[in-house]
């Protein structure tokens, strides 16, 4: 794997039980198939017919997640994590938007393990070093259909540049594309989320079944 990941003394003394998951592949997007639909559209019936939506901050995995936020200084109802935005949808019945291939199988990793998670353009990442870290006082951030976000005691992972991702929205600036043949997937597994094994195997399924994904490495850091 190219990219190392590290977490911040910043992030590690104040959560414990979290791993940063990544894997990196080479792909081929394109518009979301109809065994893809199909497989997400069975997980979102899975949900509605086990969840009703005061269920979803207690599941441990997204609990787990909350609690990270307040550790670090945000409150997880104005900025709820990504995957319980994802979870609170479906399970309202308003569904999910078809991107593309990579978008739309993260987000059915995510619904599945119950983990926030970042699917990323490799080559718009700058450097071969990612940090999980806490957002700092007027950081600038874009998330993608969000504008201007604030990240300020948020978690966030940085590469050279600055902060590219959130639990909360992915930066625009890493955006994935039609064009996308390189990815970085970041999962970010909390207490009550399935093995990390588990979750790496499924992301490897989905990348090598829907996406063509070959030369798939990963790697793993905990605190």
């Amino acid at each position: 794997m190219e990219t190392q990941i590290s977490i911040s003394p910043e992030f590690s003394s104040r959560v414990s039980g979290y791993t940063l998951l990544a894997l990196e592949a080479d792909v081929t997007n394109g518009p979301s198939s109809a065994a893809l639909a199909d497989e997400i559209a069975a997980e979102i019936l899975r949900l509605q017919s086990t969840l009703e939506v005061a269920d979803i901050n207690r599941i441990p995995a997204i609990a787990a997640t909350r609690a990270a936020y307040k550790a670090c200084g945000k409150d997880p109802n104005r900025y709820r994590p990504a995957q319980e935005q994802l979870h609170r949808r479906v399970v309202r019945g308003l569904g999910l938007y078809s991107v593309d291939t990579l978008v739309d199988l993260g987000n059915l990793l995510s619904l599945r393990c119950g983990c926030a998670l970042g699917v990323f353009d490799r080559d718009k990442i700058s450097g071969s070093h990612i940090e999980l870290g806490v957002g700092h006082p007027d950081e600038p951030y874009t998330g993608i259909g969000r504008g201007p976000l604030n990240i300020c005691g948020m978690p966030v992972l940085r590469d050279d540049i600055g902060p590219f991702a959130s639990l909360t929205s992915d930066h625009q600036r890493t955006a994935i594309h039609p064009g996308t043949s390189q990815i970085l997937i970041t999962i970010h597994r909390f207490p009550g989320a399935p093995a990390t094994e588990e979750i790496l195997a499924e992301a490897s399924r989905l990348l090598r079944t829907y996406a063509r994904a070959s030369a798939i490495t990963s790697a793993t850091v905990a605190c």
